[in-house]
């Protein structure tokens, strides 16, 4: 029987080589299928809380399950497998073409070479790309290009659970907001869990289920963005205000 939470924070602080506390007690649970957005200002410990979740970093104190489970008890190799990730800067491999690094897990998980090349056209399709780019470079394609093989790349072997950290953050104006319509579209159709990081609420509004809101590394909100935008809490306020009253309506 499938675990309520896709993934569940209990109690969980973590402590940078034994300095300051980067993460105060956070507690809550990611529904499956949801968009959890990690919303704050830089250094307020989204994506640190991140890296807990695929286990880049362990807690000081408390608990991450993934599935039900600690990412203690996981075998680290499979528990990444089931989670894709994506990232500002993307991390292509600059000498792999588009396929290449797009296929990248499956081949590792020793998928037949048909199956790989099936997947990696579909995978194009799917982020709107068009096939002919597939034996391209990173290096020869645009900034919202790479991103596009980025997000293919993370759902290449189908995970369940999707990480991504300001993945249009480095994108111009106008190719950020066509990801981000395009990002919610793919989401539609697909339901992962979704975990994701931004400092723009603009951004947390149009994409997310739920927003948890963060400060020095504590959790101070979690809300639908209706209610978020709707609150009286003195900091969600002060969060809101800052962006322009024209959010309110």
């Amino acid at each position: 029987m499938p675990h309520e939470f896709a993934i569940e924070f209990r109690n969980v602080s973590y402590r940078l080589d034994g300095s300051r506390e980067l993460l105060h007690g956070l507690s809550f649970g990611v529904q499956r299928g949801e968009t959890l957005v990690l919303l704050g200002k830089s250094g307020s410990g989204k994506t640190t809380s991140l890296k807990l979740i695929n286990n880049l970093a362990s807690p000081s104190q408390g608990d991450v399950l993934v599935d039900g489970r600690s990412t203690r008890e996981w075998d680290v190799i499979r528990l990444r497998r089931m989670i894709g990730y994506v990232i500002q800067e993307v991390g292509l491999f600059p000498h792999f073409t588009v396929e290449r690094n797009i296929a990248l897990v499956p081949k590792i998980e020793n998928w037949p070479s048909q199956r790989i090349a099936q997947r990696v056209r579909e995978l194009l399709s799917l982020v709107g790309l068009e096939p002919k780019l597939a034996m391209r470079y990173p290096r020869e394609l645009s900034g919202g290009q790479k991103q596009r093989v980025g997000v293919a790349r993370a759902l290449a072997a189908d995970p369940p659970i999707l990480l991504m950290d300001e993945p249009f953050g480095a994108l111009d104006p106008i190719t950020r907001a066509e990801m981000q319509k395009e990002f919610a579209s793919l989401q539609k159709r697909l339901n992962k869990t979704v975990v994701f990081v931004t400092h723009d609420l603009r951004e947390a509004l149009l994409l997310a289920t739920r927003i948890a809101l963060m400060e020095d590394g504590r959790l101070m909100a979690i809300q639908t963005p209706q209610e978020f935008l709707k609150s009286e809490e003195p900091f969600t306020r002060a969060y809101v205000a800052a962006f322009g009253s024209d959010l309110r309506s």
